[in-house]
């Protein structure tokens, strides 16, 4: 499958490799479950996407994985704006508590493995 190619603000990048520099807990235990292709595809952390960093990203298929901790109180309309953009650029986007990946990994695994697996079928049927 051809890679594609995603416009972001180059001044993000900085950005970008502080926010890989000081993960949060939740953060570094979903990496941990997911880096090296460990559910058969590749991720990148913190990764620019048009005007906007996403914790966890997988290219191939265009799926943007969002931790929901402290952070984002208060800030549900700017998220719901910021991932309407981000799906109109054909990123699908999936969201987990932080306390959910810290108290129930297998919860948060079970449920990417299936959104995983639907992106590929899509995938796989054009």
């Amino acid at each position: 499958m051809s890679r594609k190619f995603i416009l972001y603000n180059p001044k993000l990048v900085p950005l970008a490799r502080k926010l890989r520099n000081n993960s949060t807990l939740a953060e570094v235990l979903l990496w941990q479950q997911i880096k090296g292709k460990k559910l058969g595809c590749d991720f990148d952390r913190q990764k620019p996407i048009g005007n906007y960093i996403v914790d966890f990203f997988c290219r191939e298929l265009m799926l943007a994985i969002e931790i929901d901790g402290c952070s984002h109180d208060y800030k549900s309309e700017y998220d719901l704006s910021r991932q309407q953009d981000l799906e109109a650029k054909g990123v699908t986007v999936v969201r987990f508590n932080d306390l959910d990946v810290k108290q129930n990994m297998d919860t948060v695994l079970q449920d990417l493995k299936w959104h995983i697996q639907l992106l590929e079928n899509i995938s796989n049927t054009r």
